[in-house]
């Protein structure tokens, strides 16, 4: 009786590991020093000075949290944060909803949408600074104009004026600029969506609303996601339009974070301002963390 040797089973061959290119490394080196020594490096020594009553020249002593706990009880900082978010929240609403109708518009079965792509986008090339200027001259010479032309009395005074209305001229205009952006993001989301799904959802007898809400919103959830971190980031940093507008007024009704700080930075308050900035950072990076929490599993495109 023959016996039978059984063999170990040999493990498969390790699968050749790729070498990264020392090319890639040429690309990746010079960018990783130009923001350690731009951004990286600035911000470390911004945070140590903030812990000190240094006024940006000069000797300077280490003063622990004072400049914190100063700033915590700031009417014009707890102010400006205020204004700064709420103002950030509602932009991102009005420039999303906005660019999304548009989208749906400029990708349906229109004449002209090429051109009309192209027009849209104007905006977006445009120094924030030019736009603030040319919309403060409509808001406080052409509108009160046709206000009184047409007697309207809402209409014959800035709104730039009204302490409790010049942020929705911010909004406006900010929108008018930011939109452009958005909008390619989601016209190139809407290209992305095979027509098969829209001619399955015609057989099954969905209509238009219902396609748009049970089809199209779904399928760009991840573009959604994309432009709202992307807009929330970049309104919490306005500045140029609101300078262009209103300079933060009237009063300091529409005074940003970043106002306060540079404004603070020009008048000597450096250790001061950068306590605000770091305030203003640490909380800027807990929304991003949230934001990318809250929406997991939904942003990919």
């Amino acid at each position: 009786m023959s016996t039978m040797t059984s063999k170990p089973i040999s493990a498969p061959p390790e699968r050749n590991r790729r070498k990264v290119e020392p090319i890639y490394y040429l690309f990746l080196f010079p960018a990783v020093i130009l923001f350690t020594l731009a951004i990286t490096v600035p911000g470390i020594v911004g945070i140590f000075f903030s812990f000190t009553d240094s006024i940006g020249i000069g000797d300077w002593q280490f003063s622990g949290f004072t400049n914190y706990i100063a700033a915590f009880s700031d009417p014009a900082i707890l102010s400006s944060f205020l204004f700064t978010f709420g103002f950030a929240f509602t932009t991102v609403i009005v420039v999303n909803v906005a660019a999304f109708l548009l989208a749906v518009g400029l990708t349906s079965r229109i004449r002209f949408k090429t051109g009309l792509r192209a027009i849209f986008v104007i905006p977006m090339v445009v120094s924030g600074i030019i736009i603030a200027y040319v919309f403060q001259f409509l808001f406080q010479n052409s509108l009160p104009a046709l206000g009184t032309l047409l007697g309207i009395g809402a209409l014959e005074t800035s709104i730039l004026a009204n302490e409790d209305l010049a942020w929705i001229a911010i909004v406006i205009v900010t929108a008018w600029q930011a939109i452009p952006g958005a909008l390619l993001i989601y016209i190139a989301g809407l290209l992305s969506i095979p027509g098969e799904v829209y001619e399955a959802g015609d057989i099954d007898g969905a209509s238009k609303r219902q396609q748009l809400f049970r089809l199209t919103l779904p399928l760009v959830s991840g573009y959604v996601v994309i432009n709202v971190i992307l807009g929330f980031k970049n309104f919490l940093n306005a500045y140029d339009i609101i300078v262009g507008l209103t300079d933060g007024g009237p009063g300091t009704a529409t005074r940003s974070i970043a106002m306060t700080i540079i404004s603070g930075f020009n008048s000597g308050d450096y250790s001061y301002q950068m306590a605000t900035a770091t305030m203003f950072f640490i909380v800027a990076i807990i929304i991003a963390v949230l934001q990318l929490l809250a929406t997991r599993g939904r942003s990919s495109v």
